[in-house]
């Protein structure tokens, strides 16, 4: 699995997301987009940041950027989360792990003493050409999106 930095170009991969007109990652780049990985749909953590990123859109908008979610979940999971929640944003389903395996979010966790591989909870900003401009990794939820906000009004 190759290391991503900032300035790395994202390979473009095929995908599945909410939004079917979006079918591959380089249909995100008509804006900047945010892209944030997270573990699970529904999950504590996984909803609040949702929700944080989902009530911040228009500002993020505003900024001239996009955003995605991006999980191991299913598409009908995916749309019971948008639904119950009102998110207002696309969410990418990775099931086979491409996706994050291209951002290289994969990583050993350790839950009640058993290991295992999960999502490193993280966001990625990239530009219009697909090029990594900002990363976090082991986002903390809280006011993190407060964070994104404040990196992207710099970058913009």
């Amino acid at each position: 699995m190759a290391k991503i930095n900032l300035g790395t170009k994202i390979k473009d991969s095929k995908i599945q997301c909410t939004d079917a007109t979006k079918t591959k990652l380089s249909d995100f780049f008509d804006k900047q987009i945010i892209f944030y990985f997270y573990p699970k749909d529904m999950t504590p953590g996984c909803t609040t940041e949702s929700i944080e990123f989902n009530s911040n859109l228009s500002k993020i908008k505003k900024l001239g950027f996009n955003i995605a979610g991006i999980s191991r979940d299913s598409l009908k999971s995916h749309t019971k989360f948008i639904e119950k929640y009102k998110f207002k944003f696309p969410l990418i389903s990775d099931e086979d792990e491409k996706i994050c395996k291209i951002f290289n979010v994969i990583k050993e966790k350790s839950l009640y003493g058993r290991k295992y591989m999960g999502v490193d909870r993280s966001t990625f900003v990239l530009d219009k050409k697909g090029t990594i401009k900002y990363i976090w990794r082991g986002v903390k939820v809280k006011g993190h999106v407060d964070e994104v906000i404040k990196t992207i009004k710099e970058i913009k």
